[in-house]
């Protein structure tokens, strides 16, 4: 088991615009990787399971719902301390920060945002110290990019709903307790269910033979006549906007998530560069690898600054749906260009699992598609520039 010596690229000082709150929340976020992530990662990633054992790891450090108000036992904390908390996560493992980034995002925040204050009570302080962990069914299996287009349907049964439908690609759904749901209604309108595990003919297959985000559990949600009580209904927000709200939360995350994954990446190729000697000087010495660690460095440079000053705007409820998609594309871009240049700097041992690189390489291939593709985003710019949509 190789220590982990990673140390964070803060090339343009971004520490100084931080408050103390925010190096508080990192500092302790990143130490608790260190310890409880890094010397288990690799062996959960190589036999493709969740490690459930960090799950009260992750609520110690805010991870779930960072943002949620003290009052319903969240943290309370900005949106840039829950970027940063995702940022470190993720250079420990993006699948983590999959799990993470469900909870708070796509859980806790609907039913915050969404949910009456009889929900908030009853599910939020116990998604956010872990005790029950959740999940977000939108993805169906005809309907990735075209969530408009779902099946899955609830019809009105005088004292209940009854949900029928699928949905697939679910990070958690293997052990979730509850399932933040969006499905029709009998007039096609788009709204949001709690289905809680137990209830009768719902059932979360788990998806195997996964070559990325092989340290997260991701399944099904199966929905054959489940009886939804009507007080589980999501009543402050219906139609598509509303699980795309939740998306642009998560979206966000994933901005600064991202680049924690290329800091990793980064920090190990400049790490073997400076050790790795060949012809007589280490490797670090010659112009070619100098040109990718310098790229790596710019790019990774780069992206704190846009990460951090949506989280401005974010802070101010400024950000707009455009500019979380610019950012959450372009920085997934960037790690996953950092991830396969670092692998070369390591020539053949950028393969194996004594590295890091490898793995982060699979897992923001999956980053690089979930929460809306590299695609879809950029054609959410494009229509944000010129006025025309152009997804059709």
């Amino acid at each position: 088991m190789k220590p982990d010596l990673f140390e964070a690229p803060d090339y343009y000082n971004l520490d100084d615009l931080l408050n103390d709150e925010h190096k508080l929340v990192r500092d302790a976020a990143r130490q608790w990787v260190k310890r409880d992530v890094s010397p288990i990662i690799e062996e959960y990633a190589q036999k493709a399971e969740f490690p459930k054992q960090i799950i009260g790891g992750l609520a110690e450090i805010g991870a779930f719902g960072p943002y949620i108000p003290e009052e319903y036992g969240g943290a309370g904390l900005d949106q840039i301390s829950y970027g940063l908390i995702m940022q470190e996560i993720e250079r420990g493992d993006s699948g983590v920060r999959s799990t993470a980034s469900v909870q708070s995002s796509l859980v806790m925040y609907p039913i915050y945002t969404y949910g009456t204050e009889e929900q908030r009570k009853k599910y939020l302080p116990k998604l956010a110290s872990g005790e029950w962990m959740g999940c977000f069914g939108l993805t169906e299996p005809n309907h990735g990019s075209n969530p408009g287009g779902m099946e899955t349907k609830y019809e009105d049964k005088g004292d209940h709903f009854l949900l029928n439908g699928a949905k697939l690609w679910i990070s958690n759904s293997p052990f979730a307790d509850v399932a933040v749901v969006w499905a029709k209604n009998e007039e096609g309108r788009i709204h949001g269910l709690i289905v809680e595990r137990g209830m009768e003919g719902f059932s979360t297959p788990e998806t195997h033979n996964k070559w990325s985000l092989r340290a997260s559990a991701t399944g099904e949600l199966v929905f054959n006549d489940v009886k939804v009580p009507k007080e589980n209904l999501l009543p402050g927000k219906s139609g598509l906007g509303a699980p795309l709200g939740c998306l642009d939360s998560a979206r966000y995350g994933i901005s600064w998530g991202a680049i924690g994954a290329a800091m990793d990446c980064y920090d190990t190729a400049l790490r073997y560069a400076k050790e790795r000697i060949q012809f007589g000087k280490p490797i670090a010495a010659t112009q070619l690898q100098q040109k990718k660690l310098a790229e790596m460095i710019t790019e990774i440079t780069k992206a704190q600054l846009l990460a951090f000053r949506l989280g401005q705007l974010k802070n101010e409820g400024r950000a707009t749906t455009a500019q979380i998609s610019m950012a959450k594309r372009n920085n997934v871009e960037m790690a996953i260009n950092i991830a396969r240049e670092a692998r070369q700097v390591l020539g053949g041992m950028g393969i194996t699992g004594e590295y890091s690189i490898m793995r982060h390489m699979m897992n923001l291939e999956s980053v690089i598609t979930y929460e809306g593709t590299h695609d879809i985003h950029l054609l959410i710019t494009g229509m944000d520039i010129t006025g025309h949509a152009a997804f059709k």
